[in-house]
């Protein structure tokens, strides 16, 4: 078929970021294929030779690839679309330019390719003194270029242009007035195609009355580059959902429709799946109108997003359902700072990179203190906060296996579209929303002053308002779960080219679901005043990161960016975590926890003290006992692995441990007993109950502790583990926070201070030799 008269659709590799591998591409040529879409335009944006060096020629090597890849687009029925963006640099008036553009269009002609593309897109639109003397416009100037170098190919079945105002929103001071576009509609030669986006640059929907106008301005029907499923804007959004949006009888208003999707290549397959579906029902419903049998109530051929999606989840579920070679693991490494690269590794050499690299999966080798936390009677089970539904047997679900279909619901539900979220993530926000919004029902609020009478009636609304709270709690977190299972499944479930591709946007809304979930088990608990509960209020879509982005604004410390901002890890690990409020039973793992650290920190298990608690009560006991309120729990499948502590009001949490706290350890640890290491602890107990200065609490009201197991795999959960208490701490009123700890504690005082940590004051300052870290709420 004629390619000035072939409606093109299809897949634009433009967007910003890594391009895709030669790999990659031959795999979306045989997508495309199989889904009947004709056309692919290759326009990376950061392919230098595409835009930053258009004026240099490709090497005998990239000349191969670029050949390799047109001959392979055509055995499988494809158009190639060769772009070039020369207009950051261009001087539109220069012969020598010019020449450059033509040596470099002439090159890849040479090389099989008969369809091109000159962008002149995200430029700025000022021209060059020499351009402005021998053009009267900035269109005229690119309007001059393209006619000319269409001409000097031979003016090809299709060339398309990529006009500075390829949208509604960048048009001034509208699309039907604008003069750019009435200049490049008039003077650009009819057979050049022109590229268009929409009302904006990522638009909701296109509409006919929308494109009619455009097309009345450019006089030609315009070729759509969609952007509806393109990430580089957000590097913590992903979109899985169906092609929606666009309807089968627009094609008649366009001279084409090419998708430019996510940069992760692994994502798109749903979006292409469904795009595929799109086109061939708007031909169909073509054909059948021709036929006399359609119109406009013929369901036959009417394009429905939902269906698109289930045909396209079924097949995308085989698809995925091809695991990891058995006994390998899938690693990200990072070499010299340049992007990852997966790699498989036998579990035999996990050992040589742990030397070298403490975030390790340090389980799969032998180790003492792995091995007594697997003598625990834990049987893989978490413990459940108020309200936490259990899965039968009161055992969370660990994925091991493939991805299930519900899970790809799951995903595709919570990474859907820019200006739409799927079933499961609207729950998940809106239910956040309400029990933020009610949890006075359960809060410390209702519980205090006299008791008062209250009439029947009453005191069962009151009942059954709590329980209302409960239930829809209990549905959140039951979500927060599937979400810790889908991140699980994903890691060991799935291809490794997947799995690099999915695993930063599982891994972020993994931590965020991990601290959503701590806080209402937290609120469960009442111990919430709601001083600041309601955290930021802002309009949907004004802050980056999809629904992980929106779950964390919803929470109280959601402003600060630095907790929920970081690179995933290099080790990917199928392991489940749980973050939950302290409960009293978990004493005396915490204690045998900070037992094992200090035995670490001193290099042998035969300097322990003479009393088992004495450590734990250094360290732990006065938060636990006085304030157990601001403890959080870490734990994976085989037990506790990390606690942070917090003081709200360290003023009167001193007066406490003075008062009560220690006069209960002279009586646990008397001098009689003739232990000298317990009198020495006893004293250092009395010196962390030193006096800090009222400059420091002025400013950072509040204290933490923070203690993990070295074992812990993957190190970004204790990230969340501090975010969760900082959460709990703000929503009850505290403006700063502080942490003291030893200057050779080198690796936990880098920790902090990536979380926005800064050293406030040094040890002599203090009388002892710590140093002080703070950070405002």
């Amino acid at each position: 078929m004629d390619g000035r008269s072939e409606f093109l659709c299809g897949v634009v590799e433009g967007f910003y970021g890594r391009p895709w591998s030669m790999e990659q591409r031959k795999v979306l040529f045989q997508w495309m294929q199989r889904w009947e879409l004709n056309t692919y335009l290759y326009g990376p944006k950061d392919d230098l030779k595409h835009r930053l060096l258009w004026r240099e020629v490709y090497s005998p090597e990239e000349e191969g690839q670029l050949r390799t890849l047109i001959v392979e687009s055509e055995k499988r029925g494809l158009r190639f679309v060769y772009s070039l963006s020369p207009g950051q640099d261009i001087v539109f008036s220069s012969s020598c330019d010019l020449s450059l553009l033509k040596r470099k269009l002439r090159q890849v002609s040479k090389l099989g390719c008969q369809a091109f593309a000159i962008l002149f897109d995200d430029i700025d639109h000022s021209l060059c003194q020499a351009d402005s003397q021998a053009f009267s416009s900035f269109a005229h100037a690119q309007v001059s270029v393209a006619n000319e170098i269409y001409r000097f190919l031979g003016e090809p079945p299709v060339f398309l242009f990529c006009p500075t105002e390829y949208c509604g929103s960048l048009c001034s001071p509208s699309v039907s007035k604008s003069p750019y576009l009435m200049t490049v509609g008039e003077d650009l030669l009819p057979n050049i195609s022109i590229i268009w986006t929409g009302s904006k640059v990522i638009s909701r929907e296109l509409s006919v009355e929308g494109l009619s106008e455009v097309q009345s301005v450019l006089q030609r029907p315009p070729l759509v580059w969609d952007n509806l499923h393109a990430n580089d804007y957000d590097s913590r959004r992903l979109f899985l959902g169906p092609f929606k949006g666009r309807y089968p009888q627009l094609a008649t208003q366009l001279r084409g429709l090419l998708l430019n999707p996510n940069c992760e290549f692994e994502a798109n397959y749903i979006p292409l799946h469904t795009l595929g579906t799109w086109y061939r029902t708007g031909r169909e419903e073509k054909k059948g109108k021709k036929r006399g049998e359609g119109g406009e109530g013929n369901e036959e051929h009417q394009y429905c997003p939902e269906m698109a999606l289930s045909t396209a989840l079924h097949d995308w579920m085989e698809e995925l359902s091809q695991p990891l070679q058995p006994g390998c693991l899938c690693v990200c490494v990072r070499v010299c700072g340049c992007v990852g690269v997966w790699v498989v590794l036998k579990r035999s050499q996990l050992s040589l990179i742990s030397t070298v690299h403490p975030d390790v999966d340090s389980d799969l080798s032998e180790g003492g203190d792995r091995e007594e936390r697997e003598k625990k009677l834990h049987n893989n089970q978490f413990q459940q906060g108020p309200g936490q539904p259990r899965s039968p047997g009161g055992v969370l679900c660990v994925g091991k296996a493939p991805l299930s279909e519900s899970q790809i619901r799951l995903l595709v539900g919570l990474h859907y579209l820019p200006h739409e979220h799927g079933p499961s993530a609207q729950r998940l926000l809106q239910d956040l929303t309400w029990l933020k919004e009610h949890c006075h029902l359960v809060s410390a609020n209702d519980k205090k002053g006299p008791p008062q009478k209250v009439c029947v009636c009453r005191s069962k609304a009151l009942h059954l308002s709590a329980e209302e709270w409960r239930g829809r709690a209990a549905g959140f977190l039951g979500v927060c779960e599937e979400i810790a299972a889908l991140h699980s499944s994903v890691v060991s479930g799935v291809r490794k080219a997947v799995l690099y591709d999915l695993y930063p946007y599982v891994w972020d809304l993994r931590n965020t679901a991990l601290v959503a979930k701590a806080f209402i088990c937290w609120l469960g608990c009442g111990t919430t005043t709601g001083a600041e509960l309601l955290g930021v209020e802002s309009e949907p879509w004004v802050f980056k990161g999809g629904v992980s982005g929106e779950l964390q604004m919803l929470l109280p410390i959601g402003s600060n960016s630095e907790l929920f901002s970081h690179p995933p890890p290099l080790f990917p690990t199928s392991r489940l975590y749980n973050i939950r409020p302290y409960h009293n039973k978990d004493k005396a793992e915490l204690y045998c926890m900070v037992r094992q650290l200090q035995q670490g920190a001193q290099g042998s298990p035969d300097s322990s003290p003479a009393h088992p608690d004495l450590i734990g009560d250094r360290c732990l006991g006065p938060c636990l006992t006085l304030c157990p309120e601001y403890s959080m729990v870490l734990e994976d499948e085989l037990g506790v692995c990390g606690c942070v502590l917090g003081v709200v009001d360290v003023r009167s949490f001193a007066k406490r441990c003075q008062t009560c706290w220690m006069p209960a350890m002279r009586d646990k640890y008397p001098p009689r007993t003739g232990h000298a290491n317990s009198q020495e602890v006893l004293q250092q107990m009395e010196e962390d109950q030193g006096e800090y200065p009222d400059s420091l609490l002025y400013h950072f009201p509040s204290q933490l502790r923070l203690d993990a197991l070295p074992d812990l795999v993957d190190i970004s959960v204790t990230r969340c583990l501090l975010t969760a208490l900082l959460t709990a701490l703000k929503a009850n009123g505290s403006h700063g926070v502080f942490c003291e700890m030893q200057p050779t504690d080198r690796m936990r005082l880098d920790f902090l201070t990536k979380l926005g940590f800064l050293e406030i004051i040094r040890g002599e300052a203090l009388h002892r030799a710590g140093v002080v870290l703070g950070r405002l709420l």
